[in-house]
């Protein structure tokens, strides 16, 4: 069974710096519902201020697992 992960990522400038604003929408089953919640929140309040390539849907796969089979490690960043 796959599933569809909506995202609305959106880069931003801040005292931080600039970076990206990642917000998941939710998980449909099916790519077009994906698509119809995307024709209903382009025109909402912040979202319509950002291009529709902001959008991004992601295909999984159900009970699968991918990447991090040899675990991870954590970089951190210092000027």
């Amino acid at each position: 069974m796959k599933v569809y992960l909506l995202y609305h990522i959106h880069e931003i400038n801040d005292d931080f710096g600039t970076h990206d604003s990642e917000k998941l929408i939710g998980v449909f089953s099916s790519l077009k519902k994906a698509n119809e919640i995307i024709d209903k929140y382009k025109n909402l309040e912040g979202f319509r201020d950002c291009p529709l390539t902001c959008f991004t849907i992601d295909e999984y796969e159900v009970d699968k697992t991918f990447n991090w089979t040899e675990g991870f490690c954590t970089v951190t960043w210092t000027e």
